[in-house]
C-alpha cells in the first residue's frame, strides 16, 4: 500500500498529527515524530494575519528538517488573502500546503472560515482552485462531514475539492454543530473513501486513541491514512502504539509513570530551549501537562500544582514527588478522554 501527494511517497498506513491551534508547536511535533507520526503539521496559520505579515503569526511556520514531510495549514475566508499568504507560506518551503476548512471554533466560523465554508460549497471549490493556482507545491485540505446532523454534504465537498486539484483530504468524523463532543462518525468517511468518483487520498480523523480503534477504523472504511489528533495530546506515544498494532495485531504494553515522567520531561526541555523565555516555555506545556497522568488515585492536588507551576524547578520538583508516589504504576490511556 503507498499513498502518494505530489512526489511524497508514504508507504503501509501513514499516520498524520493533526494540526491543532496552541498545540502542534515545534517541541510537540518533535516528539510525535520521536514516537512514529509521519506527516506533521503546523498550527492554523489565519491567512489576514499573514497578509498583514504579523511576525509572531510567521513564527509558527518556521519548519525544521526532523518535520518532514511536513504542511503549513492556513485559514481564512477572503480568497485574495487566502491566495497572498498560500504564497507567503510557499516561501518556507514546506511540502506541501493544507486548507483548513474544518475548524469548528467560533471566532473563526463567525468570520466565514473554517467549517463555515461547508455552508458554501461553490466558495470552498472557488477557494481551494484559486490557492492550487497560486502556488508550485501540493495543496491538500481537511474538512469536516458538515455544518449539522440533518447537513453533511462530505460527498459534495470532496467532489468539489478533487475538482478544485486538492491532492488529498483528511475529514474529520464529526459535524460543526459537534465540535469535540459525541462520537466521531466514521460512517460517511468511508462512503467518501468509497465513491468511485474519488481518486485522491482520503485520510480518516476522530477518535483514534488506540491501535485497536484505529485497525477497526481502518477496515470499517479503506482510508488512505488516518490523522491523530487530541488523542496524542500528552501521550505522543500514541503513533507507536498505533503502529505497532496495524502490524501485529498486538498492543504494546500500556507506559509506567516513571517512564511517562521522563517523556515529558524531554518535551518541557525542548520547549524550553526553543522558546524565548522559560515562563512561557511553561505556559505552553499545560494543555499537555494535564493530559499525561490519566486516572491516578487521589493525584488531584499534584495535578494542580503542576498546572500552577511557572519555573523549570517547580515542574522538576513536582514530577520528583510524583514519580515517589506513583513512579510503578503502570498508566491505561484506552479510556482516557479526548476531550
Amino acid at each position: 500500500m503507498e499513498m502518494k501527494i505530489g512526489n511524497i511517497n508514504l508507504e503501509g498506513v501513514p499516520l498524520f498529527l493533526a494540526p491543532m491551534e496552541d498545540v502542534t508547536y515545534k517541541s510537540f511535533r518533535w516528539m510525535c515524530k520521536k514516537f512514529g507520526a509521519d506527516v506533521m503539521y503546523t498550527e492554523f496559520i489565519s491567512s489576514e494575519a499573514l497578509v498583514r505579515d504579523i511576525e509572531k503569526t510567521k513564527q509558527k511556520m518556521h519548519l525544521f528538517e526532523f518535520d518532514r514531510p511536513v504542511a503549513i495549514q492556513i485559514y481564512g475566508h477572503n480568497i485574495d488573502s487566502m491566495v497572498r499568504a498560500a504564497q507567503v507560506a510557499e516561501e518556507f518551503e514546506p511540502d506541501f500546503l493544507d486548507i483548513n476548512f474544518g475548524c469548528p471554533m467560533k471566532k473563526i466560523v463567525r468570520h466565514g472560515a473554517g467549517s463555515a465554508l461547508l455552508k458554501d460549497l461553490p466558495k470552498m471549490q472557488q477557494m481551494a482552485a484559486e490557492v492550487v493556482k497560486a502556488v508550485k507545491i501540493p495543496v491538500t485540505a481537511k474538512t469536516r462531514l458538515g455544518w449539522t446532523e440533518s447537513d453533511k454534504p462530505i460527498a459534495e465537498a470532496a467532489e468539489r475539492l478533487q475538482d478544485a486539484g486538492i491532492q488529498a483530504l483528511a475529514i474529520h468524523g464529526r459535524t460543526r454543530e459537534q465540535l469535540y463532543t459525541g462520537v466521531a462518525d466514521w460512517t460517511l468517511i468511508g462512503e467518501v473513501k468509497n465513491n468511485p468518483k474519488i481518486q485522491i487520498p482520503i485520510i480518516g480523523n476522530g477518535d483514534i486513541n488506540s491501535g485497536k480503534k484505529a485497525k477497526q477504523f481502518m477496515d470499517e472504511t479503506g482510508v488512505d491514512a488516518l490523522m491523530i489528533g487530541r488523542g496524542a495530546i500528552g501521550r505522543p506515544w500514541l503513533f507507536r502504539e498505533v503502529k505497532h498494532y496495524l502490524q501485529t495485531g498486538e498492543e504494546l504494553p500500556h507506559p509506567t509513570v516513571a517512564e511517562v515522567v521522563e517523556t515529558l520531561k524531554e518535551q518541557l526541555c525542548l520547549n524550553l530551549k526553543w522558546r524565548d523565555n522559560e515562563r512561557s516555555g511553561i505556559l505552553m506545556m499545560r494543555r499537555h501537562f494535564a493530559k499525561y497522568f490519566p486516572g491516578l488515585p487521589n493525584f488531584r492536588e499534584l495535578k494542580i500544582q503542576l498546572l500552577r507551576a511557572e519555573t523549570n524547578d517547580e515542574v522538576h520538583l513536582i514530577l520528583e514527588k510524583i514519580v515517589e508516589q506513583y513512579g510503578g504504576f503502570q498508566l491505561d490511556f484506552s479510556n482516557a478522554s479526548l476531550k
